[in-house]
């Protein structure tokens, strides 16, 4: 990975930390995007120490807000460098429905469409890549999922692991379309399944929310260290070089629902995420 630079959303806790920090410590020059800047400051002195790479920088911005997506794409296309490597990971849970400042259900506006808007921006660096990825950390969540296109944002109706699930379908869906798309470029597109990681992840629901879910967590989750393993496998391994418009779970093709490999479903919510977004590819 030397030479290389790589951006990682959500990248001051969990798994995102984990990628950014294994990116690092291969060499590649890392931004770690996050919403709180003194946390990113910590985190990047850690890597720093950790990798003995001093190229690693923060940019702040809330993912689930559009102009903040568009004012980062601005600063990291500004810099002029191309870029190899592009982890959306960024990712929350929200048990109570709320909206954005943009007005859109939050979990939809920051697992999906932070991906799809942020992705979009950033394209034109990434073609300039000898060989880019674009990896989407997904879920196992996707399955039994479908798209409710009466109703994808949880107006009539939310129930905060339904729209979590949803999204982490839309993610899929959304990697298989832009897979197709990039077709004949230097750039691939996969996503993956990280495992279902003990980490701070949907723990800003509330006291019993929370207690659950740390009991759960206790019972049958895997480390961070161990969720971040997929990731980085997608975005560095000679083995998925080329290959594009893959799930990968345990550092392995799989294959995902039924659901995410729809067509229909992929075209729809394509045109939805334009809409919402304003931004056409």
């Amino acid at each position: 990975m030397e030479g290389k630079l790589c951006v990682v959303t959500g990248a001051t806790d969990g798994i995102g930390r984990v990628t950014a920090r294994a990116l690092a410590e291969r060499g590649a020059e890392v931004v770690l995007v996050g919403r709180n800047a003194a946390k990113g400051a910590e985190v990047c002195k850690a890597i720093h120490r950790s990798s003995r790479n001093g190229r690693v920088r923060f940019e702040q911005a809330d993912l689930s807000s559009q102009a903040e997506i568009r004012a980062l794409a601005e600063r990291l296309a500004a810099a002029g460098a191309a870029i190899d490597v592009l982890v959306n990971n960024v990712g929350a849970l929200f048990n109570r429905r709320r909206e954005s400042v943009d007005g859109i259900e939050m979990t939809f506006a920051l697992n999906h469409l932070g991906y799809f808007l942020l992705t979009g921006l950033l394209l034109e660096s990434l073609k300039a890549s000898a060989a880019a990825r674009i990896v989407n950390v997904a879920s196992q969540a996707h399955r039994g999922a479908q798209m409710d296109f009466d109703d994808p944002q949880g107006a009539k109706r939310y129930r905060g692991m339904r729209a979590y699930s949803q999204s982490k379908l839309a993610n899929i869906l959304f990697t298989y379309r832009l897979a197709a798309l990039l077709e004949g470029t230097t750039v691939t597109a996969n996503c993956l399944h990280p495992g279902f990681v003990a980490s701070a992840f949907g723990q800003d629901n509330g006291w019993l929310f929370n207690t659950v879910l740390k009991v759960v967590m206790r019972l049958s989750a895997i480390d961070v260290e161990a969720g971040a393993r997929t990731s980085v496998h997608v975005a560095t391994s000679a083995e998925v070089a080329g290959v594009s418009g893959r799930y990968f779970d345990k550092c392995r093709e799989a294959t995902s629902s039924l659901a995410s490999r729809d067509e229909e479903s992929g075209r729809r919510l394509w045109e939805l995420s334009e809409s919402l977004t304003g931004h056409r590819y």
